[in-house]
């Protein structure tokens, strides 16, 4: 399996200015980046929020980057120690070097960071597919999650032609001239089309050939094997998968386990109800700490 790359060097200068484009819009309050190695390549995380407690670490999902946590960085900064991470493999400022095969090596990359960034006790936050991979992650490395938020996780359910139709007509939303994109954003359900910002870095990826494995949909075997405490928030309308189903599963198998279905949000859940998202992460955090 090849590692994921931009096809040429004129993509990935194009990436690299709309990256920094969006550095400076979206985040121009203090934050301070951080190059670390790991087997599978130099990992870039942005470390912002508290010095003491215990950190939250931010996995974006499918073609994201730290950049996706932009409207809930503040809040969570101004209570609790923040790690946003670029993913290695992910249209970011990281840059793979090995292949990631599959569940188990994105819980073996996210390990090595973990440990590199000396945090024996992490709160993960994850979305999409950054939640598949802490999933995998707390399956395979227990006891260094302290504890699990799981924004519209990918992994609970297999995908149906829904999915694949969302995502495609996402697409096009995100390309299409700005007078069009409210009224695409309402056709599709998703909200996320309108960040003018993450959309010109989404054109701007288009160069990017990622390949990184697809989300494997984790057996009952493995979800009863997740130990940490863990909140699933899941979108209302969500395209990924049908969330009244997968609540049914997830309080079946995971008992410790709290679900809540967010009314009117889809999969794009940071953006459809960001409120909700940032409330959910400082109530785990708060759970934890008492």
């Amino acid at each position: 399996m090849r590692i994921s790359e931009f096809k040429n060097g004129k993509a990935e200068a194009r990436f690299r200015a709309a990256y920094e484009r969006a550095l400076t819009e979206l985040r121009p309050g203090p934050w301070t980046p951080l190059d670390v190695p790991t087997g599978y390549g130099t990992t870039r995380v942005y470390r912002t929020g508290r010095t003491e407690g215990r950190p939250i670490v931010l996995l974006p999902g499918s073609g994201g980057n730290a950049l996706m946590w932009h409207a809930h960085l503040d809040a969570l900064a101004a209570q609790h120690p923040v790690i946003a991470v670029d993913t290695v493999g992910e249209p970011g400022a990281s840059v793979q070097s090995a292949p990631v095969t599959d569940g188990r090596d994105a819980a073996a990359w996210l390990e090595e960071l973990l440990t590199a960034l000396d945090l024996p006790s992490a709160h993960l936050v994850g979305c999409s597919y950054g939640g598949w991979i802490a999933l995998n992650h707390q399956i395979h490395h227990p006891g260094r999650t302290a504890a699990l938020t799981l924004v519209e996780t990918a992994g609970l359910a297999d995908l149906d032609r829904r999915f694949y139709t969302w995502l495609v007509l996402g697409g096009l939303a995100a390309t299409a001239p700005r007078p069009l994109r409210p009224r695409l954003a309402r056709l599709v359900g998703s909200s996320a089309v309108l960040e003018t910002e993450l959309m010109a870095l989404v054109r701007a990826s288009m160069g990017f050939r990622r390949r990184l494995p697809p989300a494997a949909t984790l057996t009952d075997r493995e979800l009863g094997r997740l130990t940490a405490p863990a909140l699933f928030l899941l979108g209302e309308r969500s395209a990924l998968h049908d969330a009244r189903a997968v609540a049914d599963r997830l309080h079946r198998l995971v008992p410790t386990a709290r679900v809540e279905i967010v009314p009117g949000a889809g999969h794009a859940l940071p953006t459809d109800d960001p409120a909700a998202v940032t409330a959910g992460i400082l109530g785990t955090a708060a759970r934890q700490a008492g």
